[in-house]
């Protein structure tokens, strides 16, 4: 496999005999450079965070789950390509006025996603660095030095990167329309290959399972896999479409469902993961398959020529199984158009970066103070993410309120029989989910009392 792409301003061109050799390893072991960290190898402390840039921009990334054939057509820096001759990059500089280094392991990893949210002019400095932990807990000075460069002058390589990706584009048709059915044909004829987008679950494969993947197919430069589309009738958006790209083409429509993604991962996990892997997978506790039931999304599934559409909740069959077919793949979701009536709940033992011990994503619709439809699901109660069917058929036709939502809470444990495991026992996630439901038809009325108020 040939690549090429930029390494800290200089052209690199190579041929990749093991498509599965990380960005991580290569730089430390083949290129001598060992600024960026080895820390946890599976992409949650964020001591390997590189900058890459490509068609959509500057993203902060996990080095150690990205494998080096996904750098193509695209500009890398690391720690060391951040400084102009001499000259300290401006994040380096607040680092080194703020004391914003402690022991200094996982410095350059801050610094990289401080550099990438200075190219983007991003200040939401909490949610930029919630992928990067340090070990001293310094925070409050790391913190301040990433306020310091706020506004602070760009590096002119900044410009250089730019011009090397937009240059590969032109010289490689990767959004050709035909990339996306040859794809679709390849892989028809290799059902058995590993298909590989952001690499944040499949990259855990090789670096803590130590799997041989075997044959694998890059899908990221599949443009078509990436368009989200508002339609007259709703939102398309391809399996390909990361996390982050997700997150703001739903927030102008489901607002609940956006600030539940900014709690999803990382940072740089967000800009690496797509929606589709986070289906295909097929994990219980998956945040946003629980979100897309209860927003009646549907996807579009394709193997070769052929396509076939499916309620996003048939998908899912029971634990580590889901209806797809050998050479088929996720190509799209389809969520209709409807109010805003949806909320997300995503209970965890950290705020940022966890894995959710319960996700309950609940939406249901009111007519003349009756309960007309309800779709009330959640992760993590069962092997698969699913919908609280018998509460949703007690719920109809019933008044819309607190009383009746207390009197179907107990038909909760015909539709579920939650585990017990490290994250939750099994009887605080029952209480949980009742919770969850509890809590919102308490916010709707509490919203609906805010508005006459503000009416009045």
């Amino acid at each position: 496999m040939d690549i090429s792409f930029l390494l800290n301003g200089e052209t690199v061109q190579l041929t990749v005999e093991d498509p599965t050799v990380t960005v991580l390893d290569w730089l430390r072991e083949t290129q001598g450079l060992c600024g960026t960290k080895e820390g946890c190898n599976e992409g949650d402390c964020g001591a390997c965070t590189v900058m890459v840039s490509d068609a959509s921009g500057n993203q902060a990334l996990n080095s150690c789950i990205l494998f080096l054939p996904q750098l193509n057509g695209k500009a890398l820096r690391t720690v060391e390509g951040l400084a102009t001759g001499d000259e300290l990059h401006p994040v380096q500089q607040a680092m080194v006025d703020e004391h914003g280094s402690q022991c200094g392991f996982c410095t350059p990893g801050f610094v990289m996603s401080m550099a990438t949210a200075h190219a983007n002019d991003a200040v939401d400095h909490d949610d930029q660095l919630v992928g990067n932990l340090c070990r001293c807990t310094g925070y409050a000075p790391i913190i301040r030095a990433a306020k310091k460069v706020e506004g602070a002058p760009k590096p002119e390589w900044l410009g250089r990167d730019r011009w090397f990706v937009d240059r590969m584009l032109k010289e490689h048709d990767y959004a050709s329309p035909t990339v996306l059915y040859e794809f679709a044909a390849w892989y028809k004829e290799n059902p058995d290959a590993t298909l590989i987008a952001g690499a944040t679950d499949v990259g855990l494969w090789v670096t803590k399972g130590l799997r041989d993947l075997g044959k694998v197919c890059f899908l990221k430069q599949i443009e078509e896999l990436a368009v989200i589309e508002k339609t007259e009738n709703g939102l398309v958006i391809g399996a390909g479409a990361s996390i982050a790209q997700v997150r703001d083409a739903v927030e102008p429509y489901y607002r609940d469902f956006a600030e539940m993604l900014r709690r999803f991962a990382s940072e740089q996990v967000r800009n690496a993961g797509t929606i589709g892997g986070n289906i295909a997978n097929g994990s219980p506790i998956g945040d946003c398959p629980p979100a897309l039931i209860a927003l009646g999304a549907t996807i579009t599934l394709q193997c070769g020529f052929e396509t076939r559409e499916l309620a996003i909740e048939d998908f899912f069959i029971e634990y580590g199984k889901q209806d797809i077919g050998a050479g088929e793949f996720v190509r799209s979701i389809f969520i209709p158009d409807q109010p805003d009536r949806v909320k997300c709940y995503k209970l965890s033992k950290r705020f940022d970066q966890d894995i959710s011990a319960v996700c309950g994503c609940i939406s249901i619709t009111v007519t003349d103070g009756v309960v007309t439809d309800a779709r009330v699901a959640f992760g993590g109660m069962a092997g698969t993410p699913r919908r609280a069917l018998a509460v949703e058929k007690a719920l109809i036709s019933k008044p819309w309120t607190y009383e009746s939502v207390a009197g179907v809470l107990p038909r909760m444990m015909l539709d579920f029989i939650p585990m017990t495991d490290m994250r939750a026992s099994a009887e605080y996630r029952m209480k949980a989910a009742q919770g969850m439901l509890q809590r919102y038809v308490l916010e709707d009325f509490d919203h609906e009392t805010r508005v006459l108020e503000v009416s009045s």
